[in-house]
């Protein structure tokens, strides 16, 4: 560690200061963290229905990418409006850049995933080859927009509510 480490830097402690706690939330439970979960796995549905096209050739499967892809993004939009809200609302989260970080991130994500089922949508031949790339991108999204949205609950704190017995 650097000597700077252990100097207080007052900038730092008055973001530090600020309470993370969720604006959005159902007794007291975050609704952004409980709403990313079904995209997050639709996402990942949308590459696995595109693998499986690509493997078997078998028109199911197109059909169930272009429902998988379009309830990714839609229920990424709902999500995205939810994290938008808290990023807005609380100015301990506003104040963390990681908090931005992941929005952005999270943003690109729901801006691909919206590209993948305009695409699926105009065309049944677009799965194979841009989908199954989109598709990528979409997951590669994912894990960058779920890793800092990790960082955020678990090394800031964010929508954690920490009891008195504590």
């Amino acid at each position: 560690m650097s000597e700077t480490a252990n100097i207080e830097n007052p900038v730092i402690e008055a973001v530090a200061d600020k309470s993370v706690t969720s604006a959005v939330a159902v007794a007291g439970h975050p609704i952004h963290a409980m709403s990313v979960h079904f995209p997050i796995a639709f996402v990942m549905a949308t590459l696995g229905t595109d693998l499986l096209y690509w493997l078997t050739a078998d028109v199911f499967w197109m059909r169930a990418g272009l429902w998988a892809s379009g309830i990714a993004f839609f229920g990424g939009v709902f999500a995205g409006l939810i994290g938008s809200a808290e990023l807005l609302l609380v100015p301990g989260i506003r104040g963390r850049v990681a908090s931005w970080t992941h929005a952005i991130a999270a943003m690109m994500l729901i801006a691909i995933c919206g590209m993948n089922w305009g695409l699926r949508l105009d065309s049944d031949y677009n799965v194979l080859p841009n989908g199954l790339m989109i598709s990528l991108l979409a997951a590669v999204f994912t894990g960058v927009a779920g890793w800092h949205g990790g960082k955020l609950v678990f090394d800031h704190g964010v929508g954690l509510m920490i009891s008195e017995k504590e």
